[in-house]
Protein backbone atom coordinates (compact mmCIF):
# COMPACT_ATOMS: atom_id res chain seq x y z
CA UNK A 1 0.00 0.00 0.00
CA UNK A 2 1.21 3.58 -1.07
CA UNK A 3 1.70 6.14 1.60
CA UNK A 4 -0.65 8.15 0.29
CA UNK A 5 -3.08 5.52 0.44
CA UNK A 6 -2.23 4.56 3.92
CA UNK A 7 -2.80 7.77 5.32
CA UNK A 8 -6.33 8.31 3.52
CA UNK A 9 -6.87 4.52 5.04
CA UNK A 10 -5.99 5.56 8.54
CA UNK A 11 -7.93 9.15 8.13
CA UNK A 12 -11.76 7.16 6.71
CA UNK A 13 -10.80 4.79 10.24
CA UNK A 14 -10.57 7.65 12.34
CA UNK A 15 -13.81 9.15 11.27
CA UNK A 16 -15.90 6.25 11.22
CA UNK A 17 -14.44 5.48 14.99
CA UNK A 18 -15.79 9.29 16.00
CA UNK A 19 -19.03 8.57 14.05
CA UNK A 20 -19.64 4.87 15.79
CA UNK A 21 -20.48 7.68 18.82
CA UNK A 22 -23.92 8.43 17.24
CA UNK A 23 -24.11 6.09 14.55
CA UNK A 24 -23.24 2.41 15.45
CA UNK A 25 -23.92 0.76 12.05
CA UNK A 26 -21.52 3.25 10.21
CA UNK A 27 -19.38 1.03 7.54
CA UNK A 28 -16.50 1.94 5.71
CA UNK A 29 -17.51 0.95 2.22
CA UNK A 30 -14.09 0.87 0.06
CA UNK A 31 -15.31 3.00 -2.65
CA UNK A 32 -13.28 2.28 -4.76
CA UNK A 33 -15.02 -1.02 -5.34
CA UNK A 34 -18.21 0.75 -4.37
CA UNK A 35 -19.12 3.68 -6.26
CA UNK A 36 -20.31 5.42 -3.66
CA UNK A 37 -18.45 7.65 -0.66
CA UNK A 38 -16.38 6.18 1.38
CA UNK A 39 -17.86 6.01 4.69
CA UNK A 40 -22.00 5.26 4.39
CA UNK A 41 -23.00 6.71 7.89
CA UNK A 42 -26.61 5.74 7.60
CA UNK A 43 -29.08 4.91 4.78
CA UNK A 44 -28.81 8.01 2.20
CA UNK A 45 -25.96 9.45 3.83
CA UNK A 46 -22.31 9.17 2.76
CA UNK A 47 -19.16 10.61 3.68
CA UNK A 48 -15.79 11.20 1.23
CA UNK A 49 -12.88 11.69 3.73
CA UNK A 50 -9.79 13.14 2.64
CA UNK A 51 -6.33 13.42 3.80
CA UNK A 52 -4.60 15.31 1.42
CA UNK A 53 -1.76 18.11 1.52
CA UNK A 54 -3.45 20.83 -0.32
CA UNK A 55 -7.18 21.46 0.15
CA UNK A 56 -8.82 22.10 -3.42
CA UNK A 57 -12.93 22.58 -1.89
CA UNK A 58 -13.98 22.59 -5.56
CA UNK A 59 -12.58 19.50 -6.48
CA UNK A 60 -13.23 17.51 -3.35
CA UNK A 61 -16.96 19.44 -2.88
CA UNK A 62 -17.73 17.76 -6.73
CA UNK A 63 -16.00 14.30 -6.16
CA UNK A 64 -18.11 13.90 -2.91
CA UNK A 65 -21.52 15.23 -5.17
CA UNK A 66 -20.64 12.44 -7.83
CA UNK A 67 -20.16 9.88 -4.90
CA UNK A 68 -23.92 11.44 -3.39
CA UNK A 69 -25.37 11.10 -6.56
CA UNK A 70 -24.09 7.55 -7.74
CA UNK A 71 -25.02 5.95 -4.50
CA UNK A 72 -28.42 7.93 -4.69
CA UNK A 73 -27.79 9.56 -1.38
CA UNK A 74 -29.72 12.10 0.01
CA UNK A 75 -26.83 14.02 1.79
CA UNK A 76 -23.62 13.87 1.14
CA UNK A 77 -20.26 15.74 2.59
CA UNK A 78 -16.48 15.20 2.84
CA UNK A 79 -14.60 15.32 5.82
CA UNK A 80 -11.14 16.22 5.59
CA UNK A 81 -8.45 16.33 7.74
CA UNK A 82 -7.12 19.39 9.34
CA UNK A 83 -3.12 19.41 9.05
CA UNK A 84 -1.61 19.11 12.13
CA UNK A 85 -4.76 18.00 13.90
CA UNK A 86 -5.15 13.55 14.14
CA UNK A 87 -8.44 13.84 15.81
CA UNK A 88 -11.64 13.84 13.14
CA UNK A 89 -13.58 16.29 15.54
CA UNK A 90 -10.83 18.64 14.49
CA UNK A 91 -11.01 18.40 10.54
CA UNK A 92 -13.20 20.40 8.20
CA UNK A 93 -16.71 19.11 6.73
CA UNK A 94 -17.87 20.55 3.20
CA UNK A 95 -20.67 20.37 1.42
CA UNK A 96 -22.76 22.10 -0.97
CA UNK A 97 -25.24 25.03 0.30
CA UNK A 98 -28.07 23.10 -1.23
CA UNK A 99 -26.61 19.96 0.71
CA UNK A 100 -26.83 22.40 3.91
CA UNK A 101 -30.18 24.43 3.06
CA UNK A 102 -31.70 20.07 2.92
CA UNK A 103 -30.64 18.93 6.26
CA UNK A 104 -31.59 22.50 8.01
CA UNK A 105 -35.06 21.49 6.34
CA UNK A 106 -35.27 17.92 7.73
CA UNK A 107 -33.83 19.19 11.00
CA UNK A 108 -36.02 22.69 11.65
CA UNK A 109 -39.37 23.20 11.19
CA UNK A 110 -40.00 26.86 10.65
CA UNK A 111 -42.81 29.15 11.63
CA UNK A 112 -45.09 30.94 9.48
CA UNK A 113 -42.90 34.21 10.92
CA UNK A 114 -39.70 32.41 9.90
CA UNK A 115 -38.67 30.90 13.37
CA UNK A 116 -37.62 27.56 14.23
Amino acid sequence: MSKERAKGTAWETAVVDYLRIGFPHVKRTGSANYGGGDIDVAPGVIIECKSVARIDLASIVDQTEAARTRNKADIGAAWIKRRGKSSPADGYVVMTGAQLLYILNCLIEVNEDGRP
